[in-house]
């Protein structure tokens, strides 16, 4: 899970809450709060938030967190076709 937050640019807080709501599929191993987030459900989360964007781009609701006129600054990932 720390990966995951650290790849994100999140708190780990933040996974917890994804995980919890459904947005990002994990599954734990032994019960004994050991989760495991494959890489695939990573990629799917961000293709996802990807096109959220840019529906609320498109819809005129987006908004900065902050108040920033440029997006967040961080590791991101440029992705071809």
């Amino acid at each position: 899970m720390a990966q995951v937050a650290d790849e994100l640019n999140v708190k780990q807080s933040l996974v917890q809450g994804l995980i919890r709501t459904g947005e990002l599929r994990a599954f734990q191993v032994g019960g004994r709060g050991l989760w495991r987030i494959g890489r695939q459900d990573v990629e799917d989360y961000i293709e996802q938030a990807y096109r959220r964007t840019a529906e609320r781009i498109v819809a005129g609701d987006l908004q900065d967190e902050g108040g920033a006129e440029d997006p967040p600054r961080g590791r991101a990932q440029i992705r071809g076709p």
